[in-house]
């Protein structure tokens, strides 16, 4: 069945556990802030895709989404941050980033992942899509690959965007303080708007 944006939009609307946005998140990369990250990709206006540590199969890099309201995006980032020994002492992302429209996201080229065995999803995507398969694993209880909770989107290779298009997450109100300080005017004047995450669970 199809229908209209309205009913789409009223569809989401009405639900708790899905969005009409997707959200990419960022953390401090190589002594650089995660806030000067932020600056960065926002005056580049470009996400660089990531093929790193063996999270994007192939050979094609992908800049990475969660397609969850920014509540889920506040439970994934608080987990990561309470169990970070038993998760490898990694840290995959922080409470900073861009949120975004799904409907650009997708005329973009951005499309959700596929959940599933590497090998077993390898078989259904060719190889030039592979960038968008997600290991998925739960036959052995002691070594569970799972991701499904970001319901990752992807997009191939970089993202260019228009900056009025983004939306600004920090974690705490200090920190919209911050961003407003360090990104300056030409950015600010620019964006769709800041959100701050801390009220949203407290």
């Amino acid at each position: 069945m199809r229908y209209t944006k309205e009913i789409w939009t009223k569809r989401h609307r009405n639900r708790s556990d899905i969005s009409t946005y997707v959200t990419h998140l960022t953390k401090d990369f190589n002594e650089i802030s995660a806030v000067e990250v932020l600056k960065k990709i926002l005056t580049e206006k470009t996400i660089i895709g990531s093929n790193r540590d063996g999270y994007i199969i192939g050979d094609t890099g992908a800049v990475c989404f969660q397609d969850i309201p920014l509540y889920g995006v506040c439970q994934n980032t608080y987990h990561e941050q309470m169990n970070r020994s038993e998760l490898g002492n990694i840290v995959r992302y922080t409470p900073f980033g861009l949120t975004f429209e799904k409907e650009y996201l997708f005329n973009k080229g951005a499309r959700p992942v596929l959940y599933e065995q590497r090998e077993i999803a390898k078989q259904i995507l060719p190889e030039t899509e592979w960038w968008r398969i997600v290991n998925y694993d739960l036959s052995n209880q002691n070594s569970i690959i799972d991701w499904t909770h970001e319901r990752e989107w992807r997009i191939k290779n970089d993202f260019v965007f228009d900056p009025n298009q983004a939306i600004i997450i920090v974690p705490h109100p200090a920190n919209y303080s911050l961003v407003k300080e360090t990104f300056g005017d030409e950015i600010l004047n620019n964006i769709k708007g800041i959100s701050i995450l801390d009220p949203i669970l407290t």
